[in-house]
């Protein structure tokens, strides 16, 4: 690289101020690429459950990573990387659409909102007074209760775990090559997990795809059905069906949109600014008072990134708590996540081999996000049951009732009532107790 283009990257991304440089930003980004590049073949994995064109989501997938992260970087001169969210896209699948009842369209259309919503709180500032309005035992919870939830998916998908009648669930069959292979999956990914090697849950997604080969259960074949064309995704967001008025009436239908938007609004937020904040704080970017230079930018990256990958058809797009890979390789820039960025556009380019990755190669993958998300739980005071009783109810309900909405609902209803009961209730913030009350409504007396 010239000493121009050099001089001229250090002007836009202010690496010497920052105490930088362009090949340790650069590998930086490349690390984290690598760290979270998974989400390419999980995300359309998921996403297909609810009826989406898996060559459209893969490509809807690469394109919408690549806008949110350019923008962090360009925008908010920020190391962190975006893609659709893990938990986001489970939440999208098995609690909007097979759920409740939504179409993918419509859903789709449901996180356009959000987007929107988001853009607006960013510009006005209310996005963080929101976010800081919810307890930070039900912050942890929530992300707890997501990796649970995700965590029974790859079971799920895996065959590890399978429904029996008698005691609802039981295990599968280790005789059954696809659930062998699951198992070889989950081996591998820890092992490389515990040996901190990079790329640690691609590797083990990519390693266990080709042991599927000779074992029967990777179908090579199919690669050769895959076609660059978004075009069943894309701008295909039906809003006018989303606030369509049916037989729960205009009440009815206006607090279903709303628990939607809401729940997806909720777990981004918490997603996104944790992220942001831990990250930032491992690599010693907070400022005296514990805030992360430029964070409305980044905040307003990840808001019309969630919009542009409502219109290419995807599930909410998020900050990435894998960035922090890039910053752990001195990543401090925004040249870090342009890195990240152009490699999503590149990563295009893996599209015919996508379709080869089977549901027992990507389960692994999702068990091993699952203890990484759990990891949040140990910051809950669970010796003062006023705190312990809404977080565990905000993490059990969500597998176990296989819904993150209604996890999220549990804990925002019973934390203001055992707050009340303590004597705390003046410590509540008034948004909790409106939310509370609209949840009530939404579970009991309107119909859903």
């Amino acid at each position: 690289m010239s000493t121009n283009n050099t001089s001229a990257l250090d002007k836009m991304f202010k690496l010497t101020e920052n105490k930088t440089d362009v090949k340790t930003e650069i590998i930086a980004g490349i690390t984290t690429f690598i760290t979270m590049a998974y989400i390419l073949f999980v995300n359309p994995d998921i996403l297909s459950i609810a009826g989406m064109d898996f060559n459209a989501v893969f490509m809807a997938t690469c394109l919408s990573a690549a806008i949110g992260t350019l923008i962090m970087g360009f925008y908010a001169n920020l190391p962190f990387a975006q893609a659709p969210g893990m938990g986001l896209n489970a939440f999208f699948t098995f609690g909007v659409v097979l759920g409740l009842g939504y179409t993918w369209e419509q859903a789709l259309a449901a996180i356009f909102i959000s987007g929107i919503v988001f853009i607006l709180l960013t510009v006005t500032g209310l996005r963080t007074a929101i976010v800081e309005a919810i307890p930070n035992s039900l912050k942890h919870a929530i992300g707890g209760g997501i990796g649970l939830f995700i965590a029974l998916l790859g079971f799920k998908n895996s065959g590890i775990v399978i429904p029996y009648e008698a005691t609802l669930v039981s295990l599968g069959s280790f005789a059954d090559p696809k659930v062998l292979l699951s198992v070889i999956g989950l081996v591998i990914t820890g092992i490389l997990m515990i040996k901190n090697v990079k790329g640690a849950i691609l590797i083990g997604i990519l390693t266990t795809m080709v042991i599927g080969i000779p074992m029967g259960v990777t179908d090579t074949s199919v690669a050769m059905d895959f076609s660059f064309d978004i075009r069943p995704t894309l701008f295909k967001m039906d809003l006018p069906g989303l606030l369509r008025i049916g037989e729960a009436g205009v009440v009815g239908a206006i607090t279903s949109v709303l628990t939607v938007v809401i729940s997806f609004s909720l777990v981004d937020m918490f997603d996104t600014i944790g992220t942001l904040i831990g990250t930032g704080a491992k690599a010693k970017m907070l400022d005296e008072k514990g805030r992360l230079p430029n964070m409305n930018k980044a905040l307003m990256a990840d808001a019309v990134a969630t919009s542009a990958g409502a219109l290419l058809g995807t599930s909410t797009v998020t900050t990435y708590v894998e960035s922090a890979a890039g910053v752990a390789e001195g990543g401090k820039t925004g040249l870090t996540a342009v890195t990240t960025g152009v490699l999503f556009i590149f990563s295009i380019l893996l599209a015919p081999f996508a379709l080869m990755v089977p549901p027992q190669a990507t389960a692994p993958a999702l068990i091993i996000v699952g203890v990484l998300m759990m990891g949040t739980v140990k910051e809950i005071n669970f010796d003062d049951f006023s705190e312990a009783l809404p977080a565990f109810l905000t993490i059990a309900v969500m597998p176990f009732s296989f819904s993150i909405a209604n996890g999220i609902a549990a804990g925002l209803v019973f934390y203001p009532i055992v707050k009340l009961v303590k004597g705390e209730g003046k410590e509540v913030h008034p948004a909790i107790y409106i939310l509370a009350i609209l949840f009530i409504l939404r579970f009991t007396i309107l119909p859903h």
